[in-house]
């Protein structure tokens, strides 16, 4: 089961072992990551910050089975660099049926991003792909810990069009 998928520029790490995976009851963590996946460096470094009991797989995307892990036992934790990795594992079997709730975690500034929250930083372009995803039966929100409030798709297009 894959009961969140996380979009998060710093992928696995101590915010998402302390907070997210006690509050998801996850067992098993899963990296889908092109970039980290062939860096044996960034592979090395997440993994040695898992506890030894939690299974973590670090992939390329195109390899990740989203079918196989949605149908698992165990409850997994999905984490994705970027909205665009988002929007390729949608393409590549990831559905609202497998995986229903996508969490925008921590998208770094950049030129042409605006803020929608203190760690969330969009494009038009990915606030277009975001609404596209939610159109499909995706559930959208953002907050960096789990003991925030949610903010919504409404909501974080509101932002966006603010921060003009």
């Amino acid at each position: 089961m894959i009961p969140l998928v996380r979009v998060d520029n710093r992928l696995l790490h101590g915010q998402v072992l302390e907070a997210w995976m006690p509050r998801l009851g996850a067992t098993t963590v899963v990296v889908a990551d092109d970039e980290a996946a062939l860096s044996p460096l960034a592979r090395a470094a997440m993994t040695l910050c898992v506890p030894c009991e939690i299974p973590a797989r670090i992939e390329k995307l195109a390899a990740v089975d989203f079918a196989a892990l949605a149908d698992s036992t165990a409850v997994v934790l999905l984490l994705v660099r970027d909205v665009a990795g988002l929007v390729e594992a949608t393409t590549r079997g990831l559905t609202p049926a497998r995986a229903p709730l996508l969490n925008l975690g921590n998208v770094h500034f950049a030129t042409g991003r605006r803020p929608v929250t203190p760690s969330v930083y969009l494009t038009g372009e990915e606030l277009e792909a975001l609404k596209r995803l939610a159109a499909a039966g995706f559930r959208i929100e953002a907050r960096a810990v789990p003991t925030e409030a949610p903010v919504g798709l409404d909501e974080l297009e509101r932002r966006y069009a603010a921060a003009r």
